[in-house]
């Protein structure tokens, strides 16, 4: 399969660029050059492409490969693939060289490797991709790929699954693939969490009940806040804060997807408690929900206050009803 994908394109003439030592941003003509690789010393080369090396590359055996499969467009996810490819790179370096490249070498292999020179030197998105930018001026990470820069310098380069943007950028990156294949994708999976009501032995202080029939429906920290009459997106760097001196809206509250609401199958429907079958409120992966204060939310997974108490964990652990 990788063969045909690349008999069909030209990437044109080489273009590759040492931008330290040991580490060369490139194109795929780069990378299937076996006189360069040979002659540079490469012998670990990462593929940020939707198609892979061909096996003429692939089969040599002092050849280390990684395949990252992303598409050159903004609604792609390469920021939960920057650790890896970090410490890839940080093993290739010690031993021989490392190519990074994509299809042209300006976009997707840019972001990698700006990612690597950023969490190496501890330094911001743009100081990194100036080091890159001085060495190949084509280089140049689409607009999307760029604000996953910036979110990556804001983890303290390093992925916190926790983070509330690094959250919700991974439920838009799961919305997209539902729209695309109506169910959710088993690569996405990671976005639907856990059911709160499950032993645990350090429980959020506060969590949501059923109001009718007390059934532990979310924790805190499964709540996503939104601000009143602001589009509520991964992008919005007051997410990484306390969200002190910003109003927070509680007309509608909006959560993370969880195991027991069964929402994994379809684009939308209802949220029933799974304990009393009470109406609780909606999801829609695709259309979102605009609460009343104005507030947009795409996609939403969504409680009626009214259905709802907010109280103390009574115990320190619960067992599933």
């Amino acid at each position: 399969m990788s063969n045909l994908c690349r008999d069909d394109f030209d990437s044109g003439p080489k273009h590759v660029f040492s931008i330290e030592d040991g580490l060369w941003l490139g194109n795929l003509t780069a990378a299937i050059d076996l006189t360069f690789l040979r002659s540079n010393g490469i012998n670990y080369i990462i593929t940020v492409d939707s198609c892979p090396l061909p096996e003429i590359i692939l089969n040599l055996r002092d050849i280390n490969v990684k395949y990252i499969q992303v598409t050159d467009m903004d609604g792609e996810d390469l920021l939960s693939h920057f650790d890896n490819a970090y410490e890839f790179i940080k093993k290739g370096q010690e031993i021989s060289s490392v190519l990074v490249h994509c299809y042209y070498g300006i976009s997707r292999s840019a972001s990698i490797i700006t990612a690597y020179i950023m969490k190496k030197y501890k330094i911001s998105f743009d100081d990194a991709f100036q080091r890159v930018k001085v060495k190949n001026a084509a280089a140049l990470p689409n607009t999307g790929f760029q604000a996953q820069l910036n979110l990556y310098e804001t983890l303290g380069w390093k992925i916190d699954k926790n983070n509330m943007q690094f959250k919700l950028f991974r439920l838009k990156i799961a919305a997209r693939k539902v729209k695309k294949v109506k169910i959710l994708p088993q690569d996405c999976i990671d976005v639907i969490k856990g059911d709160p009501s499950l032993i645990c032995a350090r429980p959020d202080p506060k969590v949501y009940r059923c109001r009718k029939c007390r059934r532990i429906l979310a924790l805190q920290s499964n709540v996503l806040p939104h601000y009143v009459n602001e589009k509520l997106s991964w992008k919005d760097s007051k997410l990484s804060s306390d969200y002190s001196g910003f109003q927070v809206c509680s007309d509608t509250i909006f959560v993370e997807p969880m195991t027991w609401m069964s929402v994994s199958q379809s684009e939308s429907g209802k949220i029933n408690c799974p304990k009393c079958q009470s109406k609780l409120g909606s999801y829609s992966w695709t259309m979102g929900c605009q609460c009343q204060c104005g507030a947009k939310v795409s996609p939403a997974f969504y409680f009626v206050p009214s259905k709802i108490d907010y109280s103390g964990f009574l115990q320190n652990v619960q067992a599933t009803v």
